[in-house]
């Protein structure tokens, strides 16, 4: 083998120039021929090279010169098509399409019987023009001397001999006798008489005769001699007749090749197949009426599978692609090349469709957009990420404004197709705003299936993408008043619950989910409760993993610690019961010494101790001593009394304020920013409060004694406290309603209303003592107006 191509390129390189390349070698039976696989080097296409070495085969040199010349001269759509020819006196090379020899699919059977109609009605065609308009005799018609194109069509060949039966030195009379194989294929006349019988019989008649010997060869297989003619093993019972004619021994009775075809032609006929009149209809679709198109695709879309998949590409889709894009071929046309194109490897998709569709998507008819719209699933696939971000998305999103609400829809459905070859920002910017508009459709269908394209392509938006417009596009459809879009809603939620955060789930969906509990529509409520399910369980299996309490350790260990104290409603289940109930565990529980402070109504603040998280904070460090007296002095006798202990006895009494401003953080901590959020949702409260801050307050005294019990009774820890009680004693109390006036901070006399003010809210506690110069006592009676029961002067 690699001696033939050296010797070839020897060849080649001494004699004219040959532009194509030899590749393999393929086999040919019966022809002194040698077929090869070749390339053009200009552009690498495919093509086929005959070769025919002369010094080899002297005798056979008139043969393959008589060929070359009739391949050049013959023009015929059945003849195999020549693209070069080189004739030298040691070599002549034929460059051909590609093809292949039909022998191949005979001798594997890989043919339908429809499909070898549809060759034998090709070759029966091409030899009645040469026998009828070119008045020439083929003269070897075997199946050696038919190839296959790359369409799967038949194509003739095997010229040797053809000679025309004007040319009284025709080839055939002086060489017919030097082809090969030709006693088994001369008709019955030649084998007796020789070549020259030829003239005195019809010009048909000898390939007749050799076209019936060619039936009975590719229906069984080979041909072994006349005897076997007349035969009709194998073959169609509607061509018996008619091809027992065609091998008749008598050749002026012969049945010549027309009148075969027009035998075949007859409604019924042989060669009334689908296929052979797609053939005869594909060439001239761009000329065809409306009716005859619709009648023509009809029986295209009819073909099953086991027709030549080869000429479906290469003859019946170039004619196809025509007609959609320049002929009107229409929405028909176009589904008819998708279902080709399933049968098309990516590479001929790419060169032979996707120009095709690209063009046809920047069209204005809205036929052909909906139709590309409903077949993306069968083109998908084959079209690159590049193709369809730069080519068609563009050309595509004008579906989601059109006018027409079937082109709107469809452009909507279709989003699922393109979505796995859109790129990310794509998806989350333009998509997006579409899928906005579209969701405000004024088409119920429309806007239901936006939510369901949004809800299918959930796992393809980004993370903060996803949260914000599913969680908005949602809640919004589940108060569509179509009710099938609700429906879509509560679908959609229950798909996607996985990719909304835990708060989401409890702050934004459950709220709006719950009104469809009470729809109107049975089917609405059904699915609202299997969607509430979901999410409930959900919300459920987050509050399990959460932490018991978020307080700090050293409060929620004191609010925990040891059982209630003395005067505490334990068996008290009301909520006020519990209310109070804890508000005196916090008194009781207190450890240290309260202080007294001027002008701070009997309020010693530490800056340092934590705020109790079930105290509201203060809200105006400068309230005015009016306002705190008015407030005060509206707390109820219940909870005065919930305050009186026997511990208070001996210690210096005080309000109830000072325990919260105690464990009250500084003013201006993120803790208090966040209370005064949280109060100003729930509105204004200043009128209600009675654990404000005082408008004044001066440093608190240091702890003479400070003990902690722990939370259990702790005697000698009470026992210091009452020595220490005592002591504090030892100076002689102001007899009751005389107070010294303490020195504000801002170093101005106090008002006869803050004095009335400091009185009032320290009723049932020590009268605070100035921090200042003494000032003269205050012998004005106190108001007859405040309340006063006078439970801690007797200490």
């Amino acid at each position: 083998m690699d001696f033939l191509k050296s010797a070839v390129a020897s060849a080649i390189s001494k004699g004219p120039p040959f532009p194509y390349t030899f590749g393999d070698r393929v086999d040919v039976e019966s022809t002194a021929w040698t077929l090869h696989n070749g390339t053009k080097r200009e552009d690498g296409s495919n093509c086929s090279i005959f070769s025919f070495d002369a010094v080899a085969n002297k005798s056979s040199v008139p043969l393959a010169r008589n060929a070359v010349r009739k391949l050049r001269t013959l023009r015929h759509p059945g003849v195999v098509k020549v693209l070069d020819t080189v004739e030298t006196e040691a070599y002549i090379y034929i460059a051909a399409e590609r093809i292949t020899p039909l022998a191949w699919h005979i001798r594997r059977k890989s043919m339908s019987t429809e499909t070898i109609k549809w060759g034998l009605f090709s070759v029966a065609n091409t030899l009645k023009f040469i026998n009828d308009e070119a008045s020439s005799v083929h003269g070897n018609v075997r199946v050696s001397s038919i190839f296959t194109s790359e369409s799967g069509e038949w194509k003739l060949a095997g010229f040797d001999v053809l000679s025309s039966m004007k040319d009284d030195e025709a080839v055939i009379y002086t060489y017919g006798s030097l082809l090969r194989d030709s006693g088994r294929y001369a008709p019955p006349e030649v084998a007796k008489s020789g070549w020259d019988t030829i003239k005195r019989n019809p010009i048909s008649a000898v390939d007749a005769f050799n076209f019936g010997t060619l039936i009975f060869e590719v229906f069984n297989g080979a041909y072994s001699g006349g005897d076997q003619a007349g035969q009709t093993k194998n073959m169609p019972p509607s061509m018996h007749q008619s091809y027992k004619r065609l091998v008749n021994a008598n050749p002026k009775a012969r049945l010549s090749i027309g009148h075969f075809l027009e035998q075949g032609r007859r409604s019924g006929g042989f060669f009334e197949t689908p296929l052979i009149k797609l053939t005869e209809g594909v060439d001239s679709l761009g000329v065809k009426s409306e009716s005859e198109r619709e009648e023509f695709l009809s029986e295209l879309s009819g073909l099953s599978d086991d027709f030549p998949e080869e000429f479906f590409k290469m003859k019946v889709l170039p004619e196809l692609l025509k007609s959609v894009e320049f002929g009107g071929g229409g929405p028909k046309v176009f589904g008819v090349i998708m279902k080709i194109g399933t049968k098309l490897s990516d590479e001929e998709y790419e060169s032979r469709i996707t120009p095709v569709i690209v063009r046809l998507f920047a069209s204005p008819d809205r036929a052909i957009r909906v139709c590309l719209l409903d077949n993306l699933p069968l083109m998908i696939d084959h079209l690159s990420e590049k193709i369809v971000n730069g080519k068609i998305f563009p050309q595509m999103v004008t579906g989601f404004t059109d006018v027409a609400p079937l082109v709107r829809e469809q452009t909507v459905k279709a989003v699922l197709t393109i979505i796995t070859k859109l790129a990310d920002r794509t998806i989350n910017g333009e998509l997006l705003k579409y899928l906005a508009k579209t969701s405000n459709d004024e088409q119920p269908g429309i806007r239901t299936n936006t939510t369901i394209c949004l809800g299918k392509i959930a796992k393809n938006l980004g993370p903060h993408t996803r949260e914000k417009v599913l969680t908005a596009a949602f809640v919004r459809s589940l108060r569509d008043p179509f009710v099938h879009a609700r429906m879509a809603a509560l679908m959609a939620l229950m798909a996607t619950a996985d990719v909304f955060t835990d708060e989401d789930c409890a702050n934004k969906l459950l709220p709006g989910i719950c009104p469809s509990l009470i729809d109107k529509e049975k089917l609405v409520r059904d699915q609202a409760n299997k969607t509430l399910d979901v999410y409930v369980q959900r919300i459920r299996r987050f509050g399990a993993s959460l932490p018991d309490t978020v307080l700090p350790a050293s409060i929620s260990d004191a609010a925990g610690a040891g059982p209630p104290r003395m005067g505490t409603p334990q068996t008290d289940s009301s909520w006020a019961g519990w209310a109070i109930s804890s508000f005196t565990n916090k008194v009781s529980s207190a450890s240290g010494e309260m202080q007294s402070g001027g002008g701070t109504n009997g309020v010693a603040k530490s800056k340092d101790a934590p705020r109790s998280t079930s105290a509201p904070p203060a809200r105006d460090a400068n309230r005015s001593a009016s306002t705190t007296a008015s407030t005060t002095a509206s707390a109820s006798t219940l909870h005065r009394q919930a305050l009186a202990s026997p511990a208070l006895s001996t210690r210096p009494s005080t309000s109830t304020a000072s325990y919260f401003d105690s464990v009250s953080p500084a003013p201006g901590t993120a803790e208090d920013d966040d209370d005064d959020d949280e109060l100003d949702a729930w509105g204004e409260m200043e009128e209600e409060s009675f654990f404000d801050a005082p408008s004044t307050a001066t440093p608190p005294a240091p702890a003479s004694v400070a003990y902690d019990d722990g939370g259990e009774p702790d005697f000698a820890g009470w026992l210091t406290a009452q020595q220490s009680q005592a002591k504090a004693k030892a100076k002689k109390p102001l007899p009751k309603g005389l107070v010294k006036k303490a020195e504000p901070a801002n170093g101005r006399p106090s008002t006869a209303a803050g004095e009335a003010g400091s009185e009032s809210a320290g009723s049932g506690a020590k009268k605070a003592v100035g921090a200042s110069k003494p000032k003269a006592l205050d012998t004005t009676p106190k108001d007859d107006g405040v309340e006063e029961d006078g439970w801690g002067d007797g200490w």
